[in-house]
């Protein structure tokens, strides 16, 4: 059975990957996802409030003694909000590159483009074999328009590719008007892959205190269905990797991305749920399924299910919606009370 795969460039031997998470933080957990069976880890988020705290720091310390000091440094977050400094950010990727032999994507988490881009290339001396732009804008302003907002994330894309030589894959979030014409205008700009899709941490009230207060929740495997649909309808019609991200708790999730035409399946939640030995798991599943339906390898999956390859290509537009309605309707709604 041959698993092998290939992610912007770079040949894999599965296409299980571990994506950001605070796993990876500990060089010794990345060795055991080796050992387990992933075929390239992408490490956790440095964040740009991050870099900016250890800049304006280091800016502090060397004028001390000026009259002049950047008061706005009261504006990020408190440097004990992070717990891992980005020197010792580069550090990790550096030993963990060493550690396993396979490859290491760097993940960067900002909304501008003058915060990270002399990072990015940081990251790819220290052995970072590709970059992940964890890029999340929340355009609050009513008088920014959509247009502008896409132009900001097409720009830090245009200023990293010119900085690095490794392959850099955006990791796009499914709020953008046009998804299909937004994904063709990454590629433009110079994207070698597209993970489909950010997952973005919403803030939720405490009744108790009355305070705004952080909330994450774990994916499940119903949110596969939108990155699912997308992937279907994009195969074929980009020259980017596709990676599938949200909701991989089992092989069956995987299954389901390949067919649809990823090329990587990315997993955080069920290794945080069931631990990194459950990678084993996904991959000996997978086989299994493979073996059971007369797949010979990942590469004959691929995309066979996308919408260039099956019989009814509706299915992933809007005929489908009045379908699933009237399907909906004769299946449950004479047994239902209301």
């Amino acid at each position: 059975m041959n698993l092998n795969t290939t992610y912007m460039g770079i040949p894999l031997k599965n296409p299980i990957v571990p994506s950001a998470s605070p796993m990876s933080e500990n060089v010794d957990n990345i060795r055991r996802m080796a050992d387990a069976g992933a075929a390239a880890v992408t490490m956790f988020s440095i964040f740009e409030e991050q870099l900016r705290i250890e800049a304006a720091a280091l800016d502090h310390y060397t004028s001390m003694g000026d009259n002049i000091y950047a008061e706005s440094t009261s504006f990020f977050p408190k440097g004990d909000d992070y717990h891992i400094a980005p020197t010792r950010y580069l550090d990790i990727i550096h030993r963990a590159s060493e550690a396993v032999d396979i490859p290491i994507i760097g993940s960067l988490n900002g909304m501008t483009s003058e915060g990270w881009i002399d990072y990015a290339s940081q990251i790819e001396q220290a052995g970072a074999r590709a970059l992940e732009l964890n890029i999340f804008m929340l355009p609050t302003d009513p008088r920014v328009s959509g247009a502008r907002v896409e132009e900001s994330y097409l720009d830090i894309v245009k200023a990293v590719k010119e900085i690095v030589t490794i392959p850099v894959a955006v990791k796009m979030n499914p709020f953008f008007s046009s998804i299909a014409h937004m994904a063709k205008r990454f590629e433009e700009a110079g994207a070698d892959g597209l993970v489909m899709f950010n997952r973005f941490i919403q803030p939720d009230f405490d009744l108790d205190e009355l305070e705004v207060v952080p909330n994450l929740t774990l994916s499940g495997p119903g949110e596969i269905r939108l990155p699912l649909r997308w992937i279907a309808i994009l195969y074929g019609k980009l020259g980017v990797s596709l990676a599938a991200s949200r909701g991989v708790h089992s092989a069956t999730e995987v299954v389901k991305y390949l067919l649809a035409g990823a090329d990587v399946v990315c997993t955080t939640s069920a290794l945080l749920k069931k631990g990194i030995p459950f990678i084993t798991t996904l991959l000996n599943d997978l086989t299994a399924w493979m073996d059971a339906h007369e797949y010979e390898s990942v590469e004959q999956m691929k995309g066979s299910m996308s919408q260039q390859s099956i019989a009814d290509p509706a299915a992933f537009e809007r005929a489908n919606y009045i379908k699933t309605i009237e399907h909906f309707k004769r299946h449950h709604a004479a047994s239902n009370p209301w």
